[in-house]
């Protein structure tokens, strides 16, 4: 388990503990007292939590339904007000937001296994990320933004081809030893 400051967790073996990419993706952003935060994919919480430390109003959401139990005892526990739900990205998401956060599943693989769902991106490794941006116009307020973490080891050709229509902002870089991780910052462009 990796250590965020001022943000008690509680872990749960059924739900993809908070690591490396986590705690890299927390320290990229940059939040907004006020502003609506929505994470898909939000495991233990950790990133909803931040989020809702520096002042957003947060709804978070897992396909998981024990992260979802997760999320809300690590808010609770927290003293932080989080609108947490059990959804497939946007199934049963309602409202628009400012930001859209989801640390996506990244790697290459086609696992099968208990938690699979936490890493495994397919062919390609671009996981939901196609459907999460396809919807964010329908759930983002005017100005929105998508935060994401992407891996070198994704196939480059079709993710930059994805993010071709989108403006994107490289928020931060982490070199592993065996990838290099970026937190990436997607919006509509401005005419």
């Amino acid at each position: 388990m990796y250590y965020i400051p001022d943000i008690l967790l509680e872990e749960d073996g059924r739900v993809y503990p908070p690591s490396e990419d986590s705690v890299f993706l927390v320290r990229c952003l940059e939040i907004i007292p006020g502003e609506r935060v929505l994470e898909i994919g939000c495991g233990s919480g950790v990133v909803s939590l931040h989020c809702a430390r520096a002042g957003a109003l947060v709804t978070a959401g897992d396909i998981n339904p024990f992260a979802v139990e997760l999320t809300k005892r690590n808010a609770e526990s927290n003293g932080l007000n989080i609108d947490v739900t059990e959804t497939d990205v946007y199934s049963s998401i309602s409202g628009t937001f400012d930001t859209i956060i989801f640390n996506l599943p990244y790697l290459p693989v086609d696992d099968d296994c208990e938690l699979s769902e936490a890493w495994s991106g397919g062919e390609g490794g671009l996981g939901p990320l196609p459907e999460l941006l396809s919807g964010a116009a329908d759930h983002g307020n005017k100005g929105w933004r998508v935060v994401v973490v992407v891996s070198s080891l994704m196939d480059t050709e079709k993710l930059d081809a994805l993010l071709a229509p989108y403006s994107v902002k490289v928020l931060g870089e982490l070199p592993l030893f065996f990838e290099k991780l970026r937190v990436l910052q997607i919006s509509p462009y401005q005419l």
